[in-house]
């Protein structure tokens, strides 16, 4: 996985197979569906709308995964996800294309924000404001700005309260506490031994990209003796895991990015700049200006990148841009050794699990 090999990226079965724990999550949404169908039990539409929000964010997490960049010129033939929406496991799956997967989020998504409260007695439960905030990030992956911006800025009017780093002790181990203002739903990845979080290192380039006065510098990196730099800016608090779920800061940068595509640099500077005022020490910080569409989409992007660090959606992000004609190339060096990925490759959808094709006789992914 690391060095972007084309098949056998996956355990076929327990730690690291995250196809089996992303349909675990999708079969316990169908099963309440299907109970509340089955039934009729009254007063369930919160119930119902939770679940058909957490099986619409468990099908966009797999997209980034295990599908092409959604693109309105091929979507109808790419491949997409097995659509499993019924609980029966007799029923043989077949894959769907990447626009009938995007539907269904979409489809799941809408009817959610009709059936859900603004907000739930524990931001461990989907609300209207979480599936709000979905719809925004799944327009955005999209290409559909329009869209993103109305639903990022329904989201905002909800919740837009944004912490204030100079609040935090930064020196913390965790500065960022768990369930702060910025959290609209708590899900976190899933750590699987024997790799962790604190054997992720980030890069000199990154860490030094961050101005003295900017606060993430401090409270999302630490330097241990060694030199090396690990991430600390959890939104969970600790070191159980990181945070994958919209937060208030990510719905600030869609609505900048969505604005800025539509050719409001004003709004879009504005935005970000509301939102950077927060991260950098009091009376430091000097707004960015923009001059054009590209100028202000660079910017914007760049923060992006800085500000929604170890949040699960940077490989998605990269999907995207090389899409629209970033030709961004990765590459990595292990044991002397360099590899590469180039923009658009086949292998950004990443293989599925060999042993689900065997099983389901389903196609892989093209290599």
């Amino acid at each position: 996985m690391y060095t972007w090999q084309k098949d056998h990226v996956s355990a076929s079965q327990g730690a690291g197979n995250d196809w089996y724990y992303t349909y675990k999550a999708i079969y316990v949404s169908n099963v309440v569906l299907n109970n509340l169908d089955t039934y009729a039990i009254p007063g369930a539409e919160n119930v119902r709308g939770q679940a058909l929000a957490m099986r619409a964010i468990r099908y966009l997490d797999a997209a980034q995964v295990w599908c092409p960049a959604y693109s309105s010129d091929t979507a109808s033939t790419d491949l997409g996800l097995p659509l499993r929406l019924d609980p029966d496991m007799n029923i043989p799956s077949q894959r769907s294309t990447v626009k009938q997967t995007y539907d269904q989020i979409l489809k799941d998504l809408q009817e959610a924000v009709d059936l859900l409260p603004v907000k739930q007695v524990a931001a461990s439960r989907p609300s209207k404001i979480t599936a709000l905030a979905y719809l925004a990030r799944t327009y955005l992956f999209i290409g559909d700005y329009q869209k993103s911006l109305t639903y990022a800025l329904q989201a905002l009017s909800y919740q837009n309260t944004l912490v204030d780093f100079n609040t935090l002790n930064v020196t913390e181990s965790y500065p960022i506490k768990d369930m702060n203002s910025e959290v609209l739903l708590r899900t976190t990845m899933r750590i699987s031994a024997p790799v962790r979080f604190a054997a992720a290192k980030v890069t000199d380039t990154l860490y030094h990209s961050y101005h003295a006065n900017d606060l993430r510098k401090s409270a999302y990196f630490r330097v241990n003796a060694n030199g090396d730099i690990s991430f600390k800016g959890n939104y969970t608090g600790g070191s159980s895991g990181k945070m994958t779920s919209v937060a208030v800061d990510e719905l600030y940068l869609i609505a900048a990015e969505s604005y800025a595509q539509t050719n409001d640099i004003t709004n879009a500077m504005m935005l970000l700049n509301n939102l950077l005022m927060k991260r950098w020490k009091t009376g430091t910080y000097i707004p960015f200006i923009a001059g054009s569409k590209q100028e202000a989409l660079a910017i914007i992007k760049k923060e992006r990148c800085k500000e929604l660090l170890f949040r699960g959606i940077r490989w998605a992000d990269l999907k995207r841009y090389n899409r629209d004609g970033a030709n961004i190339t990765l590459t990595r060096t292990v044991k002397g050794q360099t590899y590469s990925l180039p923009p658009n490759d086949p292998r950004y959808a990443i293989a599925i699990p060999e042993d689900i094709i065997s099983l389901s006789g389903m196609p892989q992914n093209p290599r």
